[in-house]
């Protein structure tokens, strides 16, 4: 395989323009709904810091986080409820929604309020659950599993292209290195494009730690700015953040995701890293 310039391919998800070459876009929310009055107005502040850098949106929250470390974990207020509260913010901010499924039973509901279905990595191979959710039509973000090499991920792109969909995302969210470790190969970045799908940087599960803190995982927040301007530098299509008011006080994956007041700097960083990388892949042959 060989490097290539950004795919002819370009997502769109609303009015945002993923891949192919267009500027870089942001999905980012709390890891999973807390309640309707947290969703509506992280969203907001999310909306308007993006809307401040010139950064496309994509608003993100889990209904339910199905893959949790222990039983006594908070998995968020389930389908129903959560479907119900992301559609609020969809009517109320006019922006376009995320979540991701994790059985195929979820995704009739789900497609009728969200706007891309997203696969958690666990479940990239899951033959049936892909299946259903690329005949949906929605573009469909695949999360390449901890365990995969980036090539990999060509039998999964494969599964959803036979099923009628070309809108597809794969996301680089991290490779287990040892116990408890995740490490991110940038070249991955490079060889997922060369299946001709955009590519998102997932910049905050990059640095969790799974199951580091015995019951709970880890994560090395603090880190998430340097390996985001690499990512964008190397070269990405959109980036994927968990972002929280309060993430030590949150209620899953708080020790992995950004603040909110760390966002607005760098979002202006990655814009002008951004402009940099277009330019480039302008001028590649």
């Amino acid at each position: 395989m060989s490097p290539q310039s950004a795919p002819a391919k370009t997502v769109e998800i609303r009015s945002v323009k993923i891949g192919g070459g267009n500027p870089i876009a942001l999905i980012a929310g709390p890891c999973v709904i807390e309640s309707e009055a947290h969703a509506l107005e992280t969203a907001c502040q999310l909306k308007q810091i993006a809307d401040d850098a010139g950064v496309p949106f994509i608003y993100k929250s889990s209904y339910d986080k199905a893959n949790r470390t222990s039983l006594t974990s908070y998995r968020g207020p389930g389908l129903v409820e959560g479907l119900r509260i992301l559609k609020k913010v969809k009517q109320e901010l006019n922006v376009p929604i995320l979540s991701d499924v994790h059985k195929e039973e979820e995704i009739d509901l789900a497609a009728e309020v969200l706007d891309v279905l997203q696969i958690p990595a666990f479940l990239c191979r899951q033959t049936d659950l892909v299946v259903k959710a690329a005949k949906t039509g929605l573009p469909v973000n695949i999360k390449k599993g901890q365990f995969l090499a980036p090539w990999d991920m060509k039998n999964v792109v494969q599964k959803v292209a036979d099923s009628g969909n070309q809108k597809i995302l794969l996301t680089e969210r991290g490779f287990m290195f040892g116990y408890n470790n995740m490490v991110v190969d940038m070249r991955s970045l490079v060889l997922m494009r060369e299946l001709g799908c955009p590519v998102v940087y997932d910049a905050t599960h990059s640095l969790q730690l799974p199951g580091g803190q015995g019951t709970s995982s880890g994560g090395q927040r603090e880190l998430v700015p340097y390996l985001t301007r690499g990512a964008v530098a190397v070269g990405c299509d959109a980036l994927f953040m968990e972002v929280h008011s309060d993430p030590d006080n949150a209620p899953s994956d708080g020790p992995n995701m950004l603040k909110m007041a760390d966002l607005p700097k760098l979002l202006q960083q990655v814009k002008e890293l951004d402009q940099i990388r277009l330019k480039v892949e302008g001028a590649a042959p």
